[in-house]
């Protein structure tokens, strides 16, 4: 049920305000009320999901610092991890992510946004798999809800994919100052869409 939710609201079709009624979710999903008021409390948690008391929760509406804070993190601990799958991945590792882009090129050429941003996300995630690091998997599980909700819904499918797909040449080429430049212009660029989208404008 948590996942449900979660997925819900970064992939973007439980907006940012919505109102999460127990009872509703729960008749939607045929489901009792527990496990539904058990998912909203988990998402509280997670910081994606904010309680109003003797009121519904919401889905959190984020602040252009929100964004802007979370970009800072966001670079702090990406750039780090891709650098170390850079390094450190081997063959297995690499077939993983090969897989996780396809998926996502093919989701891309189809139209279907919701697998596309998902396999998006989940390239990302994968670099702490590849980077082999324990510390790595408890600091990015405290922010990888929140960090792929505020940038993953982007609406650049194709090119998204493409950037992605530039990115795992470098990293199976283990050529870390290629990883370096193009990782620092990916989330740069990922941090100006995610403000554009904030401020209702349209980018190109």
């Amino acid at each position: 049920m948590t996942r449900v939710l979660r997925d819900d609201i970064v992939l973007g079709r439980r907006l940012p305000g919505a109102r999460l009624v127990e009872r509703d979710i729960a008749a939607d999903l045929d489901v009792s009320r527990l496990p539904v008021r058990e998912a909203i409390r988990a998402l509280i948690s997670e910081g994606i999901v904010v309680s109003r008391p003797r009121s519904w929760a919401t889905v959190r509406e984020f602040t252009l610092q929100d964004i802007r804070d979370y970009a800072e993190v966001r670079s702090a601990i990406e750039t780090q991890l891709f650098l170390f799958a850079t390094l450190r991945h081997d063959e297995r590792g690499l077939a993983g992510l090969r897989d996780i882009l396809e998926r996502e090129e093919r989701a891309a050429r189809a139209g279907d946004i919701p697998e596309s941003r998902a396999a998006s996300g989940a390239f990302h995630e994968y670099m702490v798999l590849l980077a082999g690091n324990e510390m790595f998997v408890e600091l990015a599980s405290i922010f990888a809800t929140r960090l792929k909700w505020v940038f993953g819904l982007h609406g650049e499918l194709e090119s998204m994919a493409a950037d992605h797909r530039v990115l795992y040449d470098a990293i199976a080429s283990r050529d870390i100052e290629l990883v370096t430049e193009l990782v620092t212009r990916h989330l740069a660029a990922g941090t100006a869409a995610a403000e554009a989208r904030f401020l209702g404008v349209v980018v190109g």
